[in-house]
């Protein structure tokens, strides 16, 4: 069994709760997600299982749109609701423009200081880890970027919006960091996950709804590997040209319809839909090896040749 499951997962569950239960559905221990999400978060995780597993890594790397609830007023040591109240602040001051306009300064490239709550390690150790044993190490601000940010709900102390940012933003951080440029604190009271790269909440399923299925002794909604990267370009491969692949030979521009590409983009190799290979466009190529792209990785066929 080789695809995705994209989960709507629940408030209260881990990340790792849900591969756990991952594995019991799909009998294999091979398994795991695209972006860890908090136990206070809910929304579209998405779960790789056999050798998609080898695809996490680029699933993890598009963007990722969340609607967060904020609460002005009050900051708390995990940036978050389940966190020890740090300090209070007066926050009546603070109406709709203020806070758009403090919003605002927000969007685009900007620096970001991770959490200490975090799974970020310090010399093998988790930063939650320390942070629970109340010590506080030197954290490097990461470069991110902020795409959009859009208020849903003006009712203060409380606030919702909706932001799109680049892998490894700190939604509760950036919640955090609001209060502190407000002057009146704040912290994150919910989190969900509207999108996760390609995949939003209209394909995910929840957990219940996927126990159903194997209850009624129905499909797992799979999606197929190739499925994964599908906002990548598509090459077709077939007979010759697809067994030199298999062997870890890479096709000529001569060989397949390169149109439209350029130099440098990462493309997905298909055999009638599946998933075979993926690579870089790399015209000319690449050192002394033949061949017009730099392969990626190769995957099995699902049937054999011949």
């Amino acid at each position: 069994m080789n695809g995705l499951l994209i989960i709507d997962k629940p408030q209260d569950v881990t990340s790792f709760d849900m591969v756990r239960q991952a594995r019991r559905w799909c009998k294999t221990r091979r398994v795991g997600h695209a972006g860890t999400l908090d136990p206070l978060a809910t929304g579209v995780l998405p779960i790789a299982v056999g050798w998609a597993t080898r695809l996490v890594e680029y699933m993890m790397a598009g963007e990722k749109t969340y609607q967060a609830t904020m609460k002005l007023g009050a900051s708390t040591d995990t940036q978050d609701s389940e966190g020890q109240f740090l300090e209070t602040k007066d926050w009546q001051h603070i109406d709709r423009e203020v806070f758009e306009a403090a919003l605002s300064g927000f969007l685009g490239p900007i620096q970001q200081l991770p959490p200490m709550f975090s799974a970020l390690k310090k010399d093998g150790q988790p930063l939650y880890k320390l942070a629970r044993q109340g010590v506080e190490v030197e954290r490097q601000p990461r470069s991110i970027t902020i795409e959009s940010l859009e208020v849903n709900e003006f009712s203060p102390p409380y606030v919702t919006f909706t932001v799109r940012c680049s892998k490894g933003t700190y939604v509760r951080t950036l919640c955090h960091d609001l209060g502190q440029k407000l002057n009146c604190g704040a912290h994150m009271t919910a989190l969900r996950r509207l999108a996760c790269g390609q995949f939003d909440v209209k394909v995910s399923h929840t957990p219940d709804e996927i126990q159903a299925l194997i209850d009624q002794g129905k499909p797992l909604p799979l999606l197929s590997p190739a499925d994964a990267l599908a906002d990548w370009p598509a090459l077709s491969v077939a007979g010759p040209l697809l067994d030199r692949l298999q062997d870890g030979v890479a096709p000529s521009m001569t060989d397949l319809d390169v149109s439209g590409l350029n130099a440098g983009d990462r493309v997905r190799f298909l055999s009638d839909g599946t998933l075979v290979a993926i690579a870089n466009f790399s015209p000319g190529g690449h050192g002394k090896r033949p061949g017009d792209f730099k392969l990626t990785k190769v995957f099995p066929l699902p049937v054999a040749r011949g």
